[in-house]
C-alpha cells in the first residue's frame, strides 16, 4: 500500500480509504453486513496496509452500530496506526436540538462518537451536510474548539455547495479557526460535472478530496450495458440503468473497459486508479464493499499503472 499526504495535512493515508456505511445497514429486514463480516472486512483492509477508516455517528441499524463495531475491533490494536474520520449532522433523536450544527449537537455528538470507538480523539471531523439555520461562525467556533482540546485533530467538509465551501474557508481565514482540510463529496470519472466548481475550490486551497461513490453505485464495475443485460439481481437491474446514465456515461464506462483489457485489470481498479492518480488535488477514493472478495478486488488497484494516455482517454471520454 503506498501513503499519500491527507491534502496540506501532515497526515499520511494510504491510497484507499474504507468506508463502513454498510456496517449494521438493514435493507428490507437484512443486514447488508453483520458484525463478524465487518470485522472480516476490516482485518483485510489493515492486512493490505489500509490505515483510513472512514464512518459516521448515524450509521447502522441502529445508529451509532458502525461506530460500535469499529470500536470493538479497534480494541485489541494500536489506536496510534490508524486514522479515523466521522461526521455530525444527523441525530439519533427528533428533538428540537437533536441534528444540525449547533454548538450543542456537535457538543452532544462528539462525546458520543468518541465512546464508541474507544478513542479520546478523532483525525478527521466531518460535517455530514450544510445547516442553513446555524450560522457557520457558530459550527466553525465550536470545531475550533474541538481542535484545541485535543478531541479532533483536523476538520472536514461532506456534501455542499461550492460556494458554502468557500465561506467556510473565508469565515476560517478572517476568524483565525481552524478549517476544513479534507472534503468527501460524490465524484468519479461518470460523475463531474455538477461537482466541478466544488472540485475547483478544492484544488485553489489544497483540500485532500476523498469521494463516496467511486464506482457511481456500481456503474463503473463494467457489470452493465446499453441494452439492459443486467445481472440477476444487481442494482441495474432492478433500477433499469440503461435509462438512467447518459451518453457520456456509457462513453466513459467504454472506455475504463478498454483500459482494464489493456492492463490486464477489471474495471472497477481501472476506476479507482484514475481517481487516486488526479492531478489538480490528492485524492483518497472511499471503498465500500459487501465481501471479502469485492474488498480484495478493490485493493487490487494498488497494483494497475495508467500511462498519461490512458489517464487522459478516460477524462476526455466524459468531456
Amino acid at each position: 500500500m503506498e501513503y499519500v499526504r491527507l491534502g496540506s495535512t501532515g497526515t499520511k493515508v494510504s491510497e484507499l480509504c474504507f468506508g463502513t456505511w454498510r456496517f449494521g445497514k438493514e435493507s428490507d429486514g437484512t443486514v447488508e453486513t453483520d458484525r463478524s463480516t465487518a470485522h472480516d472486512l476490516l482485518d483485510t483492509f489493515e492486512a493490505a496496509g489500509g490505515n483510513f477508516i472512514d464512518t459516521a455517528n448515524v450509521y447502522g441499524d441502529p445508529t451509532g452500530t458502525a461506530e460500535e463495531w469499529i470500536g470493538d475491533w479497534l480494541a485489541g490494536r494500536d489506536r496510534r496506526d490508524f486514522v479515523l474520520a466521522s461526521k455530525v449532522y444527523f441525530g439519533f433523536d427528533d428533538g428540537p436540538n437533536d441534528s444540525g450544527l449547533s454548538r450543542t449537537h456537535i457538543r452532544q455528538q462528539i462525546r458520543g462518537t468518541l465512546e464508541r470507538l474507544g478513542t479520546d480523539y478523532l483525525d478527521v471531523y466531518y460535517i455530514h451536510r450544510w445547516d442553513d439555520d446555524v450560522p457557520i461562525e457558530e459550527t466553525l467556533t465550536t470545531l475550533n474548539d474541538l481542535v484545541r482540546e485535543g478531541k479532533v485533530n483536523y476538520l472536514a467538509a461532506s456534501s455542499m455547495a461550492a460556494w458554502q465551501l468557500t465561506k467556510a474557508l473565508w469565515t476560517s481565514d478572517v476568524e483565525g479557526l481552524e478549517r476544513f482540510e479534507v472534503t468527501q463529496p460524490r465524484f468519479n470519472a461518470a460523475y463531474r460535472a455538477p461537482v466541478a466548481d466544488y472540485l475547483d475550490v478544492c484544488a485553489d486551497q489544497d483540500l485532500a478530496v476523498c469521494p463516496y461513490s467511486p464506482l457511481e453505485g456500481g456503474f463503473l464495475t463494467g457489470k452493465y450495458d446499453r441494452k439492459g443485460r443486467n445481472p440477476e439481481g444487481s442494482r441495474g437491474e432492478l433500477y433499469e440503468w440503461d435509462e438512467r446514465f447518459d451518453d457520456r456515461q456509457w462513453a466513459v464506462l467504454d472506455e475504463i473497459r478498454a483500459v482494464a483489457d489493456e492492463n490486464d485489470a477489471t474495471e472497477s481498479q481501472v476506476a479507482l486508479r484514475w481517481l487516486a492518480d488526479q492531478r489538480e488535488f490528492q485524492c483518497v477514493p472511499i471503498v465500500g464493499a459487501r465481501t471479502v472478495e469485492q474488498l480484495d478486488e478493490n485493493l487490487g488497484m494498488m497494483d494497475v499503472s495508467l500511462s498519461e494516455e490512458q489517464y487522459d482517454r478516460i477524462q476526455g471520454a466524459y468531456e
